[in-house]
């Protein structure tokens, strides 16, 4: 089975857990840390980067090395494994059973042109946080907020009839 070679996790003070509490995880496909230039199956390396309205912060760098396109399921685990915790992957493309799987693990396949600049990309999403988020990208908000234990207690407050 295949598993990454390399896998850099960022340590810097702008990361600390209070922040990335709020931040989302987003991966992006890539060979050279700026565009999204690769296809998900076959993906050399991702670059993993924590997003909220007001930064942005690369988290990690995870290189598998070349891998062939060749339909191969056993290599998304560890693909799958790696983006644990991530909204979103971003990506050339992304065979029908990847999708699949991501959905399976609620991330988010997100394709995009070949060459999209990664910067560009979390520009926007850091937009689109602040004007409305749209569908997947609200219900991946939502998802990493954590479970309120009383969140029953307004309804039990109404009363209930039978």
């Amino acid at each position: 089975m295949t598993q990454h070679q390399r896998h850099l996790k960022i340590v810097d003070s702008d990361t600390s857990e209070d922040s990335l509490n709020t931040a989302l995880k987003v991966a992006f496909a890539t060979t050279d840390m700026k565009h999204v230039n690769q296809h998900f199956g076959s993906a050399e390396a991702f670059a993993v980067y924590a997003i909220d309205m007001e930064k942005t912060s690369l988290l990690e760098a995870i290189q598998f090395g070349q891998l062939d396109q060749d339909g191969n399921e056993d290599k998304l685990t560890v693909k799958l494994d790696a983006l644990e915790g991530c909204i979103a992957v971003y990506s050339q493309a992304v065979g029908a059973s990847a999708v699949g799987q991501l959905k399976a693990r609620g991330i988010q396949p997100v394709k995009v042109s070949a060459g999209a600049s990664i910067s560009d990309l979390l520009e926007s999403l850091q937009e689109e946080m602040a004007s409305g988020p749209g569908t997947w990208l609200a219900r991946a908000i939502e998802s990493q907020k954590p479970s309120n234990p009383n969140r029953f207690d307004d309804m039990e407050a109404e009363g209930w009839e039978e």
